[in-house]
């Protein structure tokens, strides 16, 4: 990794807290950040890209991604807003996706296509997320966590919870109808009903506080593997292309239909570990509310959207198998290396 610090940020705001990871990272950050001389990024993304052995666990693939995308998202004030619509970032985050979509759909398992039905569609996607037989992290958490386990799932977790819903939420202006209705109603609840304090992502921002750890935007992507960043990235992909709806929508169904029982485990882990209720409150809120919301999201949402547009179904699908695979790569990453005595988050390299 290197450790060359990003160049001239807004004056107004601080140097971003995390390094680059290699030239396409490297210059997507310093022309976000102002800097006039920031280098042909989109020649830099070519090259990496075709020497790159694994688009997912590539570093400086999945940071540049991480970080135009914090730029449409404005998670990190150190982003220029003037540049966010700009010509060459958009061509390099073009040709970053392209791979990474690419990738994607190579790798992931698509399940066979149901009817375009409420029903066929429920059905098929429940079976799908019933399917997932691999290890369970959750179910390891629950018996065996340290507490120095548990600090660094909040940090794996950090890069999406603190922003929870909001990849989702790209795709309210692009549905009609049912789909529409289904996706308000989950993503009210999501963001606390109208009760600020209730926010999701305020609550896992309390919880990482409790825990002793920074909940600052981006204080722990240093730490961060590229395949934590990607599973991220690849719900930023799905929102923020408008062909790629049907992808977002599966996700979140797929998302939605294997939270609850995880949620219920990861709040006993940290009970057992002697964590205050400000901590297991996140979790225990998404117990009942994801319980809710799958129904919602298989039928009424992702259903009723490949009843409507069934020129859709095969991206709903995917995006349901993609978010499971990925979900699988992360955990089987953190497993592995807890089994092996090891931390699962990345060494930082001083700057």
């Amino acid at each position: 990794m290197t450790s060359s610090a990003p160049a001239t940020a807004p004056a107004s705001a601080p140097a971003l807290a995390f390094s680059d990871r290699g030239p396409v990272s490297r210059a997507v950050i310093a022309h976000l950040t102002g800097a006039e001389d920031a280098g042909d990024h989109t020649t830099l993304a070519e090259e990496v890209v075709a020497a790159s052995a694994d688009v997912v666990r590539d570093d400086d693939v999945q940071l540049a991604l991480f970080v135009l995308y914090a730029s449409a998202y404005g998670s990190l004030p150190q982003l220029d807003p003037d540049r966010e619509w700009d010509p060459a970032l958009l061509a390099t985050r073009r040709l970053l996706e392209e791979a990474f979509e690419g990738e994607l759909r190579a790798k992931v398992p698509m399940p066979d296509l149901p009817e375009p039905t409420v029903d066929a569609v429920g059905r098929a996607l429940f079976a799908l997320a019933g399917a997932d037989s691999g290890p369970s992290l959750s179910r390891y958490f629950a018996k065996k966590a340290t507490e120095a386990q548990a600090q660094e799932m909040l940090i794996q977790r950090s890069a999406y919870t603190l922003r929870e819903a909001d990849p989702h939420s790209w795709a309210i202006p692009r549905l009609d109808g049912r789909a529409k209705a289904a996706l308000v109603e989950i993503q009210s609840d999501e963001y606390g009903g109208g009760r600020p304090h209730r926010v999701h992502a305020t609550l896992f921002a309390r919880a990482m506080r409790a825990a002793g750890l920074d909940d600052t935007y981006g204080a722990y992507i240093d730490d961060l593997p590229a395949v934590t960043l990607a599973s991220l990235n690849m719900m930023s992909m799905f929102g923020l292309n408008r062909r790629l709806v049907g992808s977002i929508v599966g996700h979140l169904a797929a998302y939605e239909m294997t939270s609850s029982i995880p949620c219920r485990l990861y709040a006993d882990g940290l009970r057992r570990l002697g964590f205050a209720p400000d901590v297991t409150e996140y979790f225990d809120e998404h117990v009942e509310a994801d319980a809710v919301h799958e129904q919602i999201a298989a039928r009424d949402l992702a259903g009723s959207l490949a009843e409507d547009r069934p020129e859709l179904l095969p991206d709903i699908m995917f995006g349901a198998a993609a978010g499971l695979t990925m979900d699988g790569w992360g955990g089987a990453h953190i497993l592995e290396s807890w089994s092996a005595g090891a931390s699962s988050l990345r060494e930082r390299t001083p700057s």
